[in-house]
């Protein structure tokens, strides 16, 4: 039994934390935050930043699980994970009971994959990646570090995307198209071509709007 902590606790923490309590192998302490949020789940505040890194110190094989969701196109989780990279913590790729997961697909560490979607043969996905509810990740996709697909989201085959996207809910990526680093692709957008810089993309056909 692996002894869990939850790092934030808004909601996209609780979904993490619901996935969490249905996986075997688990235990959830709490969760780690700048303030207490209260129960998150039922489950409790245990202190911040700097309590956790200590904690972490003092627990060896402990695993953290990022349950921060999209703020600052996936920076602060990816400082979470340096910082406490040093701690000698775990960080398990989550996957939801509830996923379908391709014996051919690959995620990285600190990866989760919400209820719902469904990843493809030789799909990809590297350190940090949120597959968020329901969405649906073609053959042959690449998912770059700290890349957060929304909920509903369709990504086709061949698809790549790159480093700290962002790809909103219900929003399409038709197949081959490329995604630059830190871009944001609107909820509900189409792309159907690929995208030469980074930006902000929107609408059907997506084009950039900032």
């Amino acid at each position: 039994m692996h002894d869990v902590v939850i790092v934030g606790g808004g909601g996209h923490a609780k979904v993490v934390a619901s996935v969490l309590s249905s996986l075997p192998g688990y235990r959830i302490l709490g969760y780690s935050d700048l303030e207490d949020r209260g129960l998150l789940r039922g489950d409790p505040y245990l202190g911040n930043d700097e309590w956790l890194a200590n904690f972490a110190r003092k627990s060896p094989g402990l695993h953290l699980v990022i349950g921060v969701g999209q703020v600052g196109l996936g920076m602060k989780r990816s400082e979470l994970w340096r910082t406490f990279q040093t701690c000698g913590v775990c960080f398990p790729t989550i996957v939801s009971l509830h996923a379908t997961m391709s014996r051919e697909a690959r995620c990285g560490e600190a990866c989760t994959v919400m209820s719902g979607a469904v990843v493809n043969p030789d799909a990809a996905a590297g350190t940090g990646v949120i597959i968020n509810t329901n969405c649906t990740i073609e053959h042959d996709v690449i998912l770059h570090d700290w890349v957060h697909v929304a909920s509903g989201a369709t990504v086709c085959g061949g698809v790549e995307v790159g480093t700290y996207s962002m790809i909103g809910a219900g929003a399409t990526l038709i197949e081959g198209v490329k995604v630059p680093p830190c871009s944001i692709i609107g909820a509900g957008a189409t792309v159907i071509r690929s995208i030469a810089e980074p930006g902000v993309y929107a609408g059907s056909p997506a084009r950039r709007i900032r």
